[in-house]
């Protein structure tokens, strides 16, 4: 199969139909020496890490250009005005902070943070979408990837 029709396929199941039409053309692979895809880049920007297990690591980069297709909405979180500026500069999101979750956030799935329309952070969702409706303390989601890590600006 094809690399580029293979990551189609991976992100379209993994962020729902139609979300790898917001891949931009212009993307390379590095592989493995066994050949297996291991990273997707446009020019020398990472994108995406292929995990083992069939999941996606995506950057905040890459998250904010799937953000432009509307059921991508449903796999991030959005933060309040109090916890954005933190959360950019790569702390973890509490419960406490989530002003809307969609539905499709699921425990051990990567979780696109977002606040003012833009993501800020990418991390790691420690709750489900049901359960941080209901949880008022601990930790929603331990960041990974954040604006000022990636070389973004801090302020969101």
């Amino acid at each position: 199969m094809d690399e580029r029709r293979k990551m189609a396929c991976t992100i379209d199941a993994l962020f729902g139909a139609g979300a790898s039409g917001c891949v931009p053309e212009s993307v390379r692979f590095t592989h493995y020496r066994t050949g297996r895809i291991r990273e997707m880049y446009q020019d020398d920007m990472l994108l995406c890490t292929l995990r083992t297990d069939g999941g996606l690591a995506v950057t905040v980069r890459f998250a904010q250009a799937l953000l432009s297709n509307p059921g991508f909405a449903e796999y991030c979180m959005e933060v309040d005005d109090d916890a954005a500026p933190f959360v950019a500069e790569g702390r973890s999101v509490f419960a406490r902070h989530v002003v809307r979750c969609g539905r499709q956030v699921r425990v051990a799935a990567d979780a696109p943070v977002i606040h003012d329309g833009r993501v800020i952070a990418v991390g790691r969702a420690l709750l489900s979408a049901e359960m941080m409706e209901g949880a008022t303390r601990g930790v929603a989601v331990r960041v990974r990837d954040s604006l000022k890590r990636s070389g973004g600006a801090v302020e969101p």
